[in-house]
This record gives C-alpha cells, sequence and structure tokens, in this order.
C-alpha cells in the first residue's frame, strides 16, 4: 500500500534526485521503508553520522550533482544536520533536508525524542522551513522547498511526523484549501541595465593599475574573467572559493587573496587603483585595497552581496558570464600594469620555492603539498579540510584545468574532507579523489569516515580514493593564531592532537597506507597512491613549527607572534623559519 513517504521518494525523483545522504532512526522508518522499495532508481548513502550526511549533500551540491539531498531522523538526529547545513548556507549552495519528527498527536507534549525543530532550524534553513501537517500539504511543501533551495543557493528543511509519513497519500488536489503544484523551474538571464554597463566600463577604463578579485560566482565564467583580466592589462585574484575555476599558470594571476594567500595577492591589492569584483564576498577585508584607494566595480547575481566587503562606487547585478560578456564588447584593450603584476608573481614564485625548501626538524608540509602537484591526475577531484592543510592548499596546489576542489571555506568547519570526497566519488565513481586534511580533522570526524570509504569502493569504477593527513600531533593553525593574534604561547593542554597510526589504520580497514616521514620519500609516495589498486591512506609526519605566516605582515604582528613563541620551550625552529620566511618576503 502506498503512502506519503512513498509520496516524498516519488516526489525526490521527480526532481532529479537518486541519492540521499542520511542516517537511519526510528522517526523516518517509513521513509527508509519506502527508499528500500525504490531502491533501482534512487539510493540512500548511509554515513557514520548525520553531521557527515549533511556534509555529503552538500558536497554533493558542490561537485555539481544538483541540489543535496539529506535524511535524519526526529530529536539527536535532526540536531546533527546543523553544521554541514550551515556550511551550505555560508557558502551559498542548495540543499534540502528531510526531518521527521514525533507523532503530531505528541507535540507538545515533551515526548520522547521531541525537539522545537521550527527553533532549531529557523535560522540555517530560514528561506524556507515546513512541517507536513497532513497529506495534501505534501506536494507543494517538497516542490517549494526544490525551488527555493535553488532559486536562493541554500539550504531549506522539510519535517514530516511519523504519523503522516505512514498517511495514505492524496491524489486529487481541485478545490479550496488545496494547493496543485509542479516541479516546473527555471533560471532567467540576468544583465544590468545599459546605462549602468556604460559607467562600469567608463571606470574600468580609467584606471591605470586594475585588479580583478573572483569568487565562486564568477563558475562558468573563467573565460570572460580571463579576456578581461588581458583586455585592461589587470592582475588576478581569487577567493579561496574562487581557486579552481580560473588557471593559476596564467601570467596575470597572482594566487589566493587573504590571509593564507600569496604575497602577490596581497601587492595586487596593495598597488591597484581600480578593483573589479566579480561573484565574491570574500571576508578577509584587510587584504582589500585601503578604502579610498581604489575605485571599485562588483558584479553578482545576488544584489544584497554587493558592497558588505569594500566600499563599491558601480553595482552591476547580474550574471557574471552575460555581464562579464557585456563588458568586454565595450571594454577597450589596454597595456595596464601587466609588467609590474607579473614582477609579483615572479617573486612570490620565487618566496614559494624556499619555503618549500626550508629545512624543519620533520618533514615540511609545503613540499608534501607542492609535491602533489606534479602527480595530480587530470581528471581528479579535490576534497580540503579545514586547517593549515587548508593555508598549503591555498598556496602550494596547482590545480590543472577543471579539476574541482572544495572545502568549508566561509563556515570553515573541520572534519568536511572525507565526506566532501565522498559525495564527489558517488557522484563521478570514474574519477580520482583526494581528499587532504590535518590529523585534528581526521580524529574529529575523518577516521568514522574511512570506514564508509573502505565499504564502498569495491563498487567503484575508479578505485582511487587518495587521502593525505598531515601528522604533526597539533592542531597547528589555531597554535599559530594563539601567537599571531593574541601573542600567547601554544597551550598544549588544548592543541595536542593525540598520537594515532594513520597508515596502519587504513591497512586494517583493507586500504593501503603508506607512512612518510623523508622528504626523499614524498614522490614516491605519491607515484604509489596514484598507482594503487585500492583506497590509500598518506600519512606525512610533519612539523608543527612551520609558520603559518600571513602575507605582507605588519612587523607589530611579525613582533607579537615571536613574543608568543618566546615564552615556549624548545620554540627554537618555530622561530627559526619565521624569521627565514620574513626575509623571503622582504628579499
Amino acid at each position: 500500500m502506498s503512502t506519503v513517504a512513498d509520496a516524498i521518494v516519488d516526489r525526490l525523483l521527480d526532481w532529479g534526485v537518486d541519492r540521499v545522504f542520511g542516517y537511519a532512526g526510528d522517526g523516518i522508518d517509513p521513509i527508509l521503508a519506502a527508499l528500500d522499495r525504490r531502491e533501482d532508481r534512487i539510493s540512500l548513502v548511509t554515513a557514520r553520522h548525520e553531521e557527515m550526511a549533511a556534509f555529503m549533500a552538500t558536497g554533493h551540491a558542490k561537485y555539481g550533482g544538483g541540489v543535496g539531498v539529506c535524511l535524519a531522523t526526529q530529536g539527536p538526529g535532526a540536531v546533527h544536520l546543523l553544521n554541514g547545513l550551515y556550511d551550505a548556507k555560508l557558502d551559498r549552495v542548495p540543499v534540502v533536508a528531510i526531518v521527521g519528527q514525533v507523532v503530531s498527536t505528541a507535540l507538545g507534549s515533551g515526548y520522547l525524542q521531541e525537539v522545537d525543530l521550527h527553533t532549531v532550524f529557523k535560522d540555517v534553513c530560514a528561506q524556507y522551513l515546513q512541517t507536513v501537517m497532513t497529506p495534501e500539504q505534501l506536494p507543494h511543501v517538497l516542490d517549494n522547498a526544490f525551488r527555493t533551495a535553488l532559486a536562493t543557493s541554500s539550504p531549506v528543511c522539510v519535517i514530516v511526523p511519523h504519523d503522516v509519513q505512514k498517511a495514505d497519500p492524496v491524489e486529487d488536489l481541485h478545490g479550496h484549501g488545496l494547493v496543485p503544484t509542479s516541479t516546473a523551474v527555471a533560471r532567467g538571464r540576468s544583465l544590468p541595465r545599459d546605462e549602468e554597463l556604460s559607467e562600469a566600463v567608463a571606470l574600468l577604463s580609467a584606471g591605470q593599475r586594475v585588479a580583478v578579485l573572483a569568487g565562486q560566482g564568477a563558475r562558468g565564467a573563467a573565460d570572460e574573467v580571463a579576456a578581461v583580466v588581458e583586455r585592461l592589462g589587470a592582475g588576478l585574484t581569487t577567493s579561496l572559493l574562487g581557486k579552481p575555476l580560473l588557471d593559476e599558470s596564467s601570467p596575470g594571476h597572482c594566487g589566493v587573496m587573504g590571509h593564507l594567500g600569496t604575497t602577490a595577492s596581497a601587492d595586487l591589492m596593495a598597488g591597484c587603483d581600480t578593483l573589479l569584483i566579480v561573484g565574491s564576498n570574500d571576508p578577509w577585508t584587510e587584504f582589500y585595497p585601503a578604502p579610498g584607494q581604489a575605485r571599485a566595480v562588483q558584479i553578482d547575481v545576488t544584489a544584497r552581496n554587493i558592497g558588505t566587503k569594500y566600499p563599491v562606487e558601480l553595482a552591476l547585478v547580474g550574471d557574471a558570464r552575460d555581464t562579464l560578456g557585456a563588458l568586454l564588447a565595450r571594454l577597450p584593450a589596454r597595456d595596464g600594469w601587466r609588467g609590474e603584476v607579473e614582477g609579483f608573481r615572479s617573486r612570490w614564485q620565487e618566496t614559494a620555492r624556499q619555503r618549500v625548501e626550508q629545512k624543519a626538524d620533520r618533514l615540511n608540509p609545503q613540499l608534501v603539498v607542492k609535491e602533489l602537484s606534479a602527480h595530480l591526475p587530470p581528471d581528479a577531484q579535490v576534497a580540503v579540510d579545514v586547517g593549515s592543510v587548508t593555508y598549503w592548499y591555498a598556496r602550494f596546489l596547482h590545480l590543472p584545468p577543471g579539476v574541482p576542489a572544495h572545502l568549508s571555506s566561509t563556515l570553515a568547519s573541520m572534519g568536511s574532507a572525507l565526506p566532501y570526497g565522498l559525495a564527489a566519488k558517488l557522484l563521478h565513481d570514474d574519477r580520482p579523489v583526494v581528499a587532504l586534511a590535518g590529523d585534528g580533522a581526521m580524529q574529529m570526524n575523518g577516521l568514522a569516515e574511512l570506514i564508509t570509504v573502505a565499504d564502498r569502493w569495491r563498487d567503484w569504477t575508479d578505485p582511487r580514493f587518495v587521502v593525505l593527513v598531515l601528522h604533526n600531533g597539533d592542531l597547528s593553525e589555531v597554535s599559530w593564531e594563539q601567537r599571531e593574534m593574541e601573542g600567547d604561547p601554544r597551550f598544549v593542554t588544548s592543541q595536542r592532537v593525540p598520537a594515532f597510526p594513520y597508515a596502519a589504520y587504513a591497512e586494517l580497514l583493507g586500504l593501503t597506507g603508506i607512512r612518510v616521514s623523508d622528504s626523499n620519500d614524498v614522490a614516491t609516495a605519491w607515484r604509489t597512491a596514484f598507482a594503487a589498486d585500492r583506497p590509500v591512506v598518506v600519512e606525512a609526519v610533519v612539523d608543527p613549527d612551520v609558520p603559518l605566516l600571513a602575507p605582507r605582515q605588519p612587523q607589530e604582528k611579525v613582533d607579537q607572534t615571536v613574543r608568543g613563541l618566546e615564552q615556549e620551550p624548545d620554540a627554537g625552529t618555530a622561530v627559526r623559519l619565521l624569521g627565514e620566511q620574513r626575509a623571503h618576503e622582504n628579499g
């Protein structure tokens, strides 16, 4: 007999959903049974924790799978989704969360696992949050959820009490108070007004030293961004989310902007007189040009994003590709300051080379990530965790054109690389995946999701799933923040990561484990990992004393960092490496 739960699954299929990420619980038993009945067309991917299911749904959307869908039971299961849903909200990707609830007749009684889910989800799913109280509601609530997720690039939530899931569906929805609906959805073309484009052309043409900052909103407009940069003789930098979109080997590309970016990007922003922001809302405001230094034009499809991080003179609300194309038809060719920009870029390349070659007491993590660039397959998919590994990815990993790379950027939540990587692999199982994580992130979430990798890899067309673990025994990003931001020493109790045999654990799971601690073995480790016939964990035993020095830091910030280090025993290596990096920048 068909139920509302079956209607939910059928509607998911109508929306093109073929994969749901979740974890079982009695509050969603009818939906689980309905998924079981349609397993030939839609699969349930079970994570080891609901948080990981929400991260997987977010990753699914980020790697191009359309709307991500996650499923959790009432009470604790629903609460566990929050972190992954906030990741979707802050990085602006469409996710639909379907959540169980206690039977409607018990609501308000303090029933077992009863949680006020509207209060719990009202911020993270602010664009659309509804409880289905009758079978008649279901079609329009679910359709509105998908339409809203797509239209607003955000997570939404549909709550379905247990008794409603089991109820008979309603077919005839013609009558007073009944709302017929459909899965029709579309995106229109969005362009600024003609006079706004003319004003932007005049402003950009008047600039002598134009910088372009591209973010994730430039997706699909890489050719147009590159053409505008070339036309204006400009320099280019990207947000962290914009890094995979544009070829970093191009002459005017200065790398990632911000605290974990390059000296070239800092020099570009410090020297420009005009700034074109394309689809970026990057939060590192201290790395933008000083207010009043540069005249700014910002392009964004979402009007409320414009002018929120830098004083903008001209706002262009529209699709990045179409808007840039309209500008290109009018912009005159300029020599600009390309020679100076290429100087920024070449000086950074020399600085990066010197940092990779620094001799630490243990393996230099910058070398490990830099060496990956030479071995990364051209069809790879990359997932990056949060921590010091994010810095090394931003600065040293060269992505082949077309290789997607994603991370929890704006929320910056640890433990996201493995669920992201799994979502990417399940979406394109014929492509290798590389997940980059620190030991703190692996102990937070990654070790559990390696069990999922071990459970699933035999079904993949290409079994390669390579996990890099930077094993330094320290939450090193926070350790360096304690020194840099506060002038405090590293707090050992809070920062120590317990020792764990990551490579041996991989072997225990039936995967391949490679432990590397010598710089001479790094290239071999990467070659072996990508030649393996199964997933691999590369455990790199690296030095936590390698500094996370932000580009062009004021001397007082460097002095404050040193003061923190001087309060620590055995900080000599860190002080030496910090001094060397500062000298590299100034050389």
